[in-house]
């Protein structure tokens, strides 16, 4: 199985993706960022972003990196009656 520049950029975007999200939730848990969960009751927005940013990377690098279903080719000379 070849590995094809699509299958490496997708390897490289999910991996790019994890370190997004590292980095967020990591700041998620500084202590700014509690102080602002405790009194409005949610993260900052651009931790938010960054979050969802590194999931939705994740995501989109795991379908470029997987190989994609391929259907059997079709027969030649199948037995359908012709009528």
């Amino acid at each position: 199985m070849a590995v094809t520049r699509l299958r490496v950029l997708g390897m490289t975007v999910a991996a790019a993706g994890g370190a997004f999200l590292a980095v967020a939730l990591n700041a998620s848990d500084a202590a700014v960022e509690r102080v602002g969960e405790a009194l409005t009751g949610s993260y900052a927005n651009h931790t938010l972003w960054v979050i969802v940013g590194g999931l939705g990377a994740i995501i989109a690098g795991l379908c470029m990196a997987l190989p994609a279903k391929r259907q059997p080719p079709a027969r030649q000379g199948s037995s359908v009656p012709k009528g």
